[in-house]
Order: structure tokens, then sequence, then C-alpha cells
């Protein structure tokens, strides 16, 4: 994806620099902004200075230099920390675009108490994974004061493939868990699609290579589906234990509207027995594995036979 340069970019503070926050300021630095940032892990701010940003001691030295912040954070309890450090920075006219997945009503909250601060918070959560973020190949999901949306355009721009402007704030959330219920469902029937090729003889990168380019295929068959072939989920994008949160939101969601969902309910054990299994720091792609130990190896007839690459015919 061909990255682009603002034109006279502001600073921008980004919060939060684990697998996603780490990969939009790195992209943010490409497109030209000066980027502070700050996470607890030291680790985690070497890698922002080493990817041309200037790292922070803590939030309040961020907010000093930037008036567009980022948040990109594991739990409530870590937004709740961060904006009362924002808080205490004294900061005018800043704005904070909320990117995590995190309850709505924990985004409400924080927000109506740094609206008393005179600080906007925007709820934007994005679509896509850790690799998709290295890529820019994320969509925002922009909702909250709409004047504050349109400030921070370039900022979104410097870090993701497009914004969609959903309206009132807390619809970015609720836009998200509609679109991850789906990379819930995808992401199983992926690892079942492949490992029913596999066991019936077909070579696995070639039913990811054929189905992905077909009918069947979906975003998550073409962006999880060569992890699974390559067993490479020791790799994380996103980790099994911090989809579980995710998991736990879209069920809340489920259950407030009254949503019928048996596709959905039917993936929280294969989820869940990741866990057991020990995949919690892996990528969600380790649901194949899960699959497999359901099953077992394939029987002697149906061992995976060697067949020659598919190639495209014109027609």
């Amino acid at each position: 994806m061909v990255k682009t340069r603002v034109a006279n970019p502001p600073n921008v503070g980004v919060i939060g620099l684990g697998i996603m926050g780490s990969a939009m300021a790195a992209n943010l630095v490409k497109a030209g902004f000066e980027v502070f940032g700050f996470d607890p892990v030291a680790s985690a701010r070497k890698k922002l200075k080493k990817a041309g940003g200037q790292s922070c001691a803590n939030v309040q030295a961020v907010a000093r230099q930037c008036r567009h912040i980022v948040l990109s954070l594991p739990s409530e309890s870590a937004l709740e920390q961060v904006c009362a450090a924002l808080i205490a920075a004294k900061p005018k006219n800043l704005l904070v675009a909320e990117t995590s997945t995190l309850p709505e009503p924990a985004k409400n909250r924080v927000r109506a108490l740094l609206l008393k601060h005179g600080i906007c918070l925007l709820d934007c959560p994005l679509s896509g994974t850790g690799a998709q973020a290295v890529t820019r190949d994320l969509a925002v999901y922009a909702s909250g004061d709409r004047k504050g949306i349109e400030d921070f355009a370039s900022v979104f721009e410097g870090f993701a493939r497009v914004r969609y402007d959903v309206g009132a704030f807390g619809n970015g959330m609720r836009m998200k868990l509609v679109a991850n219920l789906l990379v819930a469902i995808h992401n199983v029937s992926t690892a079942e699609a492949i490992l029913m090729g596999v066991r019936s003889g077909l070579d696995a990168a070639m039913v990811v290579k054929v189905v992905a380019d077909g009918a069947g295929g979906s975003r998550m068959f073409q962006v999880r589906g060569p992890t699974m072939v390559d067993r490479s989920w020791g790799e994380a994008t996103m980790k099994v234990s911090t989809w579980q949160k995710d998991m736990r939101l879209i069920n809340d969601a489920l259950q407030h509207t009254d949503t019928p969902a048996p596709l959905f309910s039917a993936t929280l054990p294969i989820y869940n027995a990741a866990m057991a299994l020990g995949h919690g720091m892996d990528d969600t792609a380790a649901v194949y594995a899960v699959l497999e130990r359901l099953i077992g190896p394939p029987p002697p007839d149906r061992a995976r036979a060697s067949r020659p690459r598919p190639r495209k015919v014109s027609v």
C-alpha cells in the first residue's frame, strides 16, 4: 500500500505502543508526523525510537507536546489511568481518538469526565489485525464530535486506509462489535475449511490460494489462512487472550439487544479451548490447532497427497 505524506502535519501523540499502537506510530512517522509516544513497557518505547518517534517518560509529557493524541489501550483501567493523567497535564484544546475495543459505558464515562476539563474524546475503534496495521490497511470507525473528527482527519489518513464517520459517540464501538462478530465466525470457518481440505488430501497452501480467490473466500480467510498453513500463530497479531475480551463484549451486546446468534455461539468453545490448551499468547489463527486436536491425525488413506500447484488458465 502506498504511503501518503501529509502537508504541514501536526505533532501526534500515541499512548499505548503494543501491537496496534506501535504499528500506527511507525506509519505516522513515515507519513511525516512528529510522533511522541508513551507505554509503560520500556521495550515498546525503545521500538518507537527505532521507528523514528520520540519516546516520552509519561502521559503528561505526551500531552505537553501534542494537541492530537491516539489511545491504543488494553483495558478499562488503563483508559481511566491515562485519562486521569491527561487531565493532570492541563492541556488546551486537546483532541483524543480512543481506538481501543473497550466497553461503550467505560468510554462514555471517561468522555464525560474529560469534557469537564475541555478535552474532546472521540470513539474511533479500528477494523484490522496487527499485521494489517503494519501495512496501513486499517479502517477507522469514527464517532463523536463531527468537528473533532474532521480535525483528526489527516492523522487518521496517516495510519489507516479509510475512515468511516458512523455518527454519535459510541456508534464506533457498536460497529466494531458487529465487525468482530463476523471476524470470530470467519476465523473459525477458515480453520474448518482448510482442515477439511487437508483431510481430503488437498495441499493446505493450495486451498488458501484457490478458495481465497473465489466466492467462498473472506478477508479473514486471506489474512489468517496463510498463518494457519504456515503454523506461524506463535507470531501474534491478535492474541487469543486479548480476543477473549472482544468475545465477551460481543456476547454482552448480543444479550443486550436480544439478538439470536447461533454461529457466534458455536465459536465460543473453540476460543475457550485455545486458552485451555495454552494458546493464550498465540494468534487467534491457533483455532486451527484446536480443531486438529479435536480430531487427531488423519486416517492413513487420507494422508496429505503431493499435488501440483494450481495454474490460472485464461478462457
